[in-house]
């Protein structure tokens, strides 16, 4: 068995109430919560997940609800985001299927940490007029002038300048940042950091009128 299906069968009851946990064979586990449809779940311990894993999975597993990256540091190409969501599959962290299979909704459930975003970003149709999304916090938005921005995505509370530095590092240039983290702003450094780059970080009522005016 793997080290993150050991971690998750665990791990999920333990941290989530009513929630029971059984493995099925390789990756694949089951939940089980009082009156919700079990879940069925694959557990994948890679670093990024792309096309290639996410069809894999589904391929050797055909009746799985949810594809759940369990490292803390997984990210997402948009490639395989898109394929899961075309085919109703649940994607994300380990607490987004926890709360997802609690309230009987993980079959199709986003992950956590974008879902509010990503939502935001499709509901501001005055400003925003397509989005590319090439990882679960990088996209190109085209924007009502016909501009195509590339916006990187800091989920941290307060970014710091190594939250800046290491994105633009791992996943190259972008226009602006924006912080999605809604209790929380960038710091100082960041700003600072991000400035020297060309750049800024902003929250969302002034990312939204940074797209406006671009």
């Amino acid at each position: 068995m793997s080290w993150q299906v050991n971690y998750a069968l665990d791990f999920l009851p333990k941290a989530y109430a009513g929630i029971t946990a059984e493995p099925l064979g390789g990756d694949i586990i089951k939940l089980t919560v009082m009156h919700q449809p079990d879940v069925v779940a694959a557990i994948s311990g890679a670093r990024e997940i792309d096309a290639t894993i996410a069809e894999l999975y589904l391929q050797q597993s055909p009746q799985i609800d949810f594809l759940c990256g369990y490292r803390k540091e997984c990210v997402w190409h948009g490639a395989s985001i898109q394929f899961l969501e075309e085919r109703g599959i649940g994607w994300g962290t380990p607490g987004t299927l926890a709360t997802a299979s609690q309230a009987g909704k993980a079959r199709g459930a986003p992950h956590k940490d974008f879902r509010f975003s990503h939502r935001l970003l499709l509901q501001t149709k005055s400003v925003v007029k397509g989005i590319q999304r090439h990882y679960d916090r990088l996209y190109d938005i085209t924007v009502k002038s016909g501009r195509t921005l590339r916006v990187g995505l800091l989920l941290e509370y307060e970014p710091i300048a190594d939250s800046v530095r290491s994105f633009w590092d791992r996943f190259g240039a972008v226009d602006v940042f924006w912080n999605i983290n809604p209790n929380g702003s960038p710091t100082l450094e960041a700003i600072s950091a991000a400035k020297d780059l060309g750049c800024e970080v902003l929250k969302w009522d002034d990312f939204k009128e940074y797209m406006g005016k671009a």
